[in-house]
């Protein structure tokens, strides 16, 4: 098995999501300099694909830090930019924040040439291209990421060092010892989460996964779909609690394909939003669809968070293996972006 892995991931995925933690604690580091100063009361944060996802993980943290330390932590409100434009919110007592991996995302640069032309506050993220380019021309702050990853897997890169960004902003108070002990939680839980990821992926290979989540946390259902598309190349699909007990639910009445459901489980969701994922996979039982309850830990906020992730990650890593595809490379991805060239 193991030269068949070797074969297959030929990037060494593997190896990427087992030094995640580190990038935790890095990702601090790398926006040491990044300081701009205001009393914003907003954070739009524009970005695509892999390089956008750190946003939704930090609007959860965020909520939570302003709820158990108002005194420290400012109410934040975020919003997410996905297009060329700059939405409304992101025009006054904003600070912006462009996301890149590879400098090159036309829509994030085209977000970015309207908040300069606005005269607009902003930090940028990327390894280079276009992004630092613009950036550095015009006198804005630049955070350089390393090089040599996909975007989905420079997560823990992105996450910290904009949370850093609003620690150096005076938003935030400091989340150095919280990077430090989650980075060390996670690097001992590692192979339970391997183990645990790769007894997933051999449950689900085969068939359509749908991954729902509590509301609260419905950003993880959505990125563990995105991590199964991108490294196992398939195709998966996500929703959330209660919102799908009214709608999708109904779609299995008749059924028209092969779905293995996975609902990701909080202890500390409200009671009867437990009491309806319970209730939801015993009337799929009886509707002959497989599916199993993943508990998520309860400790603390980043930890729910990041561990989580990290088994999607495996997850979908062993998916991967299962269907014999090299998980790095997004070939129709590339394609697409030479197409729109």
């Amino acid at each position: 098995m193991k030269k068949n892995i070797e074969n297959i991931d030929k990037s060494n995925l593997k190896e990427v999501i087992r030094d995640f933690p580190k990038q935790l604690v890095d990702g601090l580091k790398l926006a040491d300099n990044a300081k701009i100063k205001n009393d914003f009361k907003f954070l739009e944060v524009s970005g695509m694909g892999g390089s956008s996802l750190p946003a939704d993980l930090l609007k959860i943290y965020l909520a939570e830090l302003h709820l158990k330390s108002p005194g420290k932590n400012k109410k934040l409100g975020l919003f997410q930019n996905r297009f060329y434009d700059l939405p409304v919110e992101a025009h006054k007592n904003t600070l912006n924040i462009f996301a890149s991996y590879s400098g090159n995302t036309e829509e994030t640069l085209s977000s970015l040439t309207d908040a300069i032309q606005r005269n607009l506050p902003g930090v940028c993220l990327a390894t280079g291209g276009k992004l630092k380019s613009i950036c550095e021309k015009n006198k804005l702050a630049i955070i350089t990421l390393p090089v040599g990853l996909q975007p989905r897997s420079a997560t823990g890169y992105f996450f910290s060092a904009m949370t850093q960004i609003l620690v150096n902003a005076g938003l935030i108070g400091d989340q150095t010892k919280n990077m430090e002990k989650l980075a060390g939680k996670l690097g001992k839980e590692m192979d339970g989460l391997e183990k645990k990821g790769k007894a997933i992926a051999q449950k689900i290979a085969g068939k359509i996964p749908l991954i729902y989540a509590p509301q609260k946390f419905k950003a993880l259902a959505m990125i563990w779909k995105i991590k199964i598309n991108e490294n196992a190349k398939t195709h998966a699909f996500w929703n959330y609690y209660p919102e799908l007990n009214h709608n999708e639910m109904s779609g299995f009445g008749i059924k028209k394909a092969d779905f293995f459901v996975i609902s990701l489980l909080h202890k500390k969701d409200h009671p009867q939003n437990k009491k309806r994922i319970y209730a939801t996979s015993e009337l799929l039982k009886n509707k002959g669809v497989e599916n199993i309850i993943v508990e998520m830990p309860d400790r603390d906020i980043l930890h729910t968070i990041f561990s989580t992730l990290l088994l999607g990650d495996w997850v979908s890593y062993y998916l991967a293996m299962e269907y014999g595809q090299d998980p790095t490379p997004v070939k129709m991805v590339e394609d697409f972006k030479r197409m729109l060239e």
